[in-house]
């Protein structure tokens, strides 16, 4: 998909904002226009299309994909993470369902996971789908070994009954498990929130992924340890790895939080990059907490692509949320390109935030292994809750 020229589609509008005012999301061919006219007139946003050559129409110049002002945020979040060209119209507008994923490993900071995905889930009336995955230790070291010198040799029966004992073994674990979640619910722990519980073999950071496009969750809720813990575990981490790689919101939840309901929650600071990535953040956030009320630091880090002065952007940026976000308060602060984990420290044991949003672009594996993404290094540094959303 083409996005306008930036002069037709300013990702942070500096004019005063009016909800009825037409604004034009894309430029496609007819054929495209016309789908995604569809797709987000089936989430109730009104489109008009406009072909670009209006003095000759008939020249197939491209189709305005035309929309109102309001509905920008909305409409930049079906296009971004949509592949809306990719499959059929008839079931794009299903993908996020209200389904809460939670992986766990049966560890008490899985515990805390599921104690914030069942307050989330109530709010939105969703389902919680609880998931362990494990490793057969027979794979393990067969694709551990060094040569085939070193060959072990299994027979089918012996794959199958250790394969049997797994299975046993981790039925009794997620039966204790649910059965401290319901005690939980029994006491008033918890809200009362439908669930159901699947065990599935393979690497866990694959089957997430692959259970998160069969449910499509409105959020995926992972358990973390202690920063400590984390910097000793870096290479390993399941939830790194999930952050870097899924295109859905993943919430990471500190083994040391105490925060359990939305209520408690009032200090945030968003990641900002001072472009239409933000809308798309802040959005995600907003649907996720519609009726709380947060105060939201903007955080804009420095960028290549930006002018050192990025003060009207910021303001644009803050007169947008002001407008659109009436529900939260909103600041805005900086942190210089040298020192943005000292500064970002110094802003952290100020503000004390109870939670941490960060926009997270996608990227391929080199780029993922020797540059890693600003939500990646924050999982390590910091004992705060943190959504990451895709963008």
């Amino acid at each position: 998909m083409r996005p306008a020229h930036r002069d037709i589609y300013p990702p942070l509008p500096t004019h005063p904002m009016t909800d009825d005012r037409l604004i034009t999301l894309a430029i496609h061919t007819y054929d495209r226009a016309q789908n995604l006219k569809t797709i987000l007139e089936k989430e109730g946003i009104p489109v008009t299309l406009q072909n670009v050559n209006l003095e000759s129409p008939v020249v197939s110049s491209g189709v305005r994909v035309r929309i109102h002002e309001g509905d920008l945020p909305l409409a930049l979040r079906i296009i971004e993470n949509l592949d809306i060209f990719a499959c059929d119209t008839s079931v794009a507008s299903d993908k996020v369902s209200p389904v809460v994923l939670v992986p766990v490993d049966f560890s008490p900071h899985s515990l805390i996971a599921c104690d914030y995905a069942f307050h989330i889930a109530a709010s939105h009336n969703a389902s919680i789908r609880i998931l362990h995955t494990y490793l057969d230790p027979m794979m393990l070291s067969a694709n551990m070994q060094l040569s085939d010198a070193l060959t072990f040799d299994t027979t089918a029966q012996d794959e199958a009954i250790v394969d049997h004992e797994i299975n046993a073994e981790t039925k009794v674990l997620m039966d204790r498990f649910v059965k401290s979640l319901r005690d939980k619910i029994k006491r008033g722990d918890i809200p009362a929130v439908k669930f159901r519980t699947e065990i599935r073999e393979g690497v866990p950071e694959d089957v997430i992924g692959e259970m998160a496009r069969e449910c499509h969750p409105m959020l995926i809720v992972m358990g973390t340890r202690g920063a400590g813990k984390k910097e000793r575990e870096l290479v390993g981490s399941v939830t790194a790895e999930v952050l870097d790689t899924c295109r859905y919101p993943v919430f990471t939840v500190p083994e040391v939080m105490t925060l359990y309901h939305l209520n408690d929650i009032s200090e945030v600071i968003l990641i900002s990059s001072l472009d239409q990535e933000d809308i798309l953040a802040l959005d995600a956030l907003y649907r996720l907490y519609p009726m709380c009320h947060f105060t939201v630091t903007l955080l804009s880090l420095p960028s290549k692509k930006r002018p050192v002065d990025s003060h009207s952007a910021e303001d644009s940026l803050l007169a947008y949320c002001r407008r659109h976000y009436e529900g939260y308060s909103f600041r805005t602060d900086s942190v210089s390109g040298d020192r943005i984990a000292e500064e970002y420290q110094r802003l952290h044991h100020s503000i004390h935030p109870d939670l941490v949003v960060v926009p997270n672009r996608k990227k391929n594996i080199f780029a993922r292994l020797f540059n890693p993404g600003l939500a990646h290094k924050l999982l390590f540094q910091s004992d705060v809750p943190m959504i990451v959303i895709p963008v």
